[in-house]
């Protein structure tokens, strides 16, 4: 699999806030306040970026952004497909993180609602290997109709597809099973534990493993602390578990995970080894501030 991952998402600016003590409500609290590139695909295809990977991203913007947006993804080895919104601003993210690195998000989403079919066409299927959509893309009717049009496309080519959850509070609002009827079929599913819970209703692995798998050929359950877990239908395949690192914001964790799976998977490696590397990954996402690598 030579050929490059295409990434489908939101583009987000990340407001990340650490305050230094519980909130007071009606009142003030210290916080050390910073800004971020952010957005879970857009994480997904800088970190794949960072990898060497050859990767392609396509979202929607405002378009008084969109040539800043662009010269940042091509300095992070992103080609970047960007439409540009002349009525919406780009998305904005609030993060609130406490003192343990687990987070909260207030989202405006933007112009990311305003995606389109015209904003996917079938050109950037060309010389694509897999097709990675997060999950944010279905839970507005716009992006949703278009990203369902381009998996419809990439299953007439053959294009594995990879779909990110991305949201367990916007699964918990549609329902498990109105959002697996919105994805279809696929290859691949990327979930944290708790969507993986959520999807199959159950909190017993070896069934998550069974029943995600009746539709997606791979699953991958990304468990923080503990790990992750690679399967399908027939059960639990590989499961390794995660390094003890200082953990200094957890914002993006798990994009970087699927992108250190995918990098390793478009290589081609081992599954063995595809684990490993996207375990790596998430571990260097919580030692620093932000959902990319580095200060991007």
């Amino acid at each position: 699999m030579s050929k490059r991952v295409l990434v489908v998402g939101d583009v987000m600016t990340d407001v990340i806030v650490r305050p230094e003590g519980p909130v007071v409500i009606g009142s003030d609290r210290r916080a050390a306040i910073e800004t971020r590139p952010g957005g879970s695909g857009a994480n997904q295809a800088v970190w794949l970026g960072a990898a060497g990977v050859e990767v392609a991203f396509a979202a929607r913007v405002g378009m008084v952004d969109k040539a800043s947006h662009e010269g940042r993804f091509r300095l992070c080895g992103v080609t970047p497909y960007l439409a540009g919104d002349e009525k919406l601003h780009s998305g904005m993210l609030v993060t609130l993180v406490d003192p343990s690195g687990e987070r909260s998000f207030l989202t405006d989403r933007g112009a990311n609602l305003n995606l389109s079919a015209e904003d996917l066409p079938d050109s950037l299927l060309d010389n694509t290997g897999l097709l990675l959509v997060s999950g944010y893309s279905f839970f507005a009717p716009g992006p949703r109709a278009a990203v369902q049009s381009l998996l419809s496309r990439a299953r007439r080519r053959g294009t594995q597809i990879a779909i990110d959850p991305a949201s367990i509070g916007f699964l918990g609002e549609v329902g498990p099973s109105v959002f697996l009827g919105w994805v279809g079929m696929a290859d691949w599913i990327f979930a944290n534990a708790d969507e993986a819970e959520m999807l199959t209703g159950t909190a017993d692995l070896a069934l998550q493993m069974e029943r995600l798998g009746a539709q997606f050929k791979s699953v991958v359950i990304k468990r923080g602390r503990d790990g992750a877990t690679v399967g399908s239908k027939g059960g639990i395949e590989l499961s390794r578990p995660a390094p003890v690192v200082p953990v200094v914001d957890t914002t993006g964790a798990g994009d970087a995970f699927a992108a250190g799976f995918i990098a390793a998977l478009m290589a081609p490696l081992q599954l063995e080894m595809c684990l490993e590397r996207g375990i790596e990954n998430g571990a260097r996402a919580v030692q620093h501030v932000g959902g990319q690598p580095g200060r991007l």
